[in-house]
């Protein structure tokens, strides 16, 4: 049977795997399913349909699965959140479910650490090891891709795409798309070049990311013709890597949904 602390309540109907732990003064609702070695350390809440992954461990005054800050949905029925495996999330962390704007699901992904204060907004997709460092928060419908990194403080703008293994500098505003593998600083945040460092703990080698660089100063940097048409000689130009092809693929995917791609600072 589950470890369930006396002064914990579990609504009748929650889901709880045998090897979980909930702690002192959690909440868990009814619709909640608790994987295989979750622990809730204490005052955790988790509200509505919301799933939480295996092996994931949830720290004090974490509230998971509350309604949206959206008007006049906050409690509309049928909305979710998806936590996937083994992530960590620190004190204080908001994750809100979905609504009917999209999917109704709110998705965090696998191994992330979401450090304190963090919060997640409504509908937002959340790839595996991204971490959000304190204070990091994001608006509605943001998807972040596997291994983004938001500095501390940092702050993205609803309906934004961050790329993946893209980093995001402490104390930056994102308003528009950030490429994968894109590094982003200041207070309004900029396109300041690669995420070299990330790429490099990718696995990825000195040649690759040579490569990548040079695609990037002539996609973003470069003097002829518009930005526009430099993607589309690009897509030609370096159809022979895998990488700025993705690259390639994300602005076009954004252009294509009349969104704005983050471009390179002068």
């Amino acid at each position: 049977m589950a470890k369930i602390h006396p002064t914990a309540f579990v609504e009748d109907g929650a889901k709880i795997a045998n090897s979980a732990e909930i702690g002192p003064f959690c909440w868990v609702s009814a619709q909640a399913k608790i994987g295989e070695n979750v622990k809730l350390i204490g005052r955790v809440t988790v509200y509505g349909d919301t799933t939480i992954g295996d092996g994931t461990v949830v720290f004090p005054g974490a509230c998971l699965g509350t309604g949206p800050q959206d008007h006049g949905n906050e409690f509309v029925p049928g909305a979710k959140v998806i936590i996937g495996k083994n992530n960590v999330i620190r004190e204080n962390v908001t994750i809100h479910r979905g609504t009917p704007k999209e999917h109704q699901t709110t998705v965090v992904g696998d191994g992330c650490m979401l450090m304190v204060n963090s919060h997640i907004a409504h509908d937002c997709v959340i790839g595996n090891n991204v971490i959000m460092t304190n204070n990091a928060v994001i608006g509605g419908h943001v998807h972040l891709g596997d291994g983004v990194i938001l500095g501390g403080n940092s702050a993205v703008h609803q309906f934004c795409r961050i790329g993946r293994k893209a980093m995001i500098g402490g104390l930056s505003g994102v308003d528009r798309d950030v490429i994968p593998f894109g590094i982003v600083t200041g207070d309004r945040g900029k396109l300041r070049g690669l995420n070299r460092v990330g790429m490099q703990r990718a696995g990825m080698d000195e040649k690759t990311i040579k490569a990548v660089s040079r695609a990037f100063m002539y996609i973003f940097k470069g003097k002829e013709d518009t930005f526009d048409i430099r993607v589309e000689k690009a897509k030609e130009k370096y159809k022979d890597n895998a990488l700025v092809m993705e690259q390639l693929q994300f602005i076009s995917d954004g252009l294509a949904g009349r969104r704005k791609v983050m471009t390179a600072a002068e």
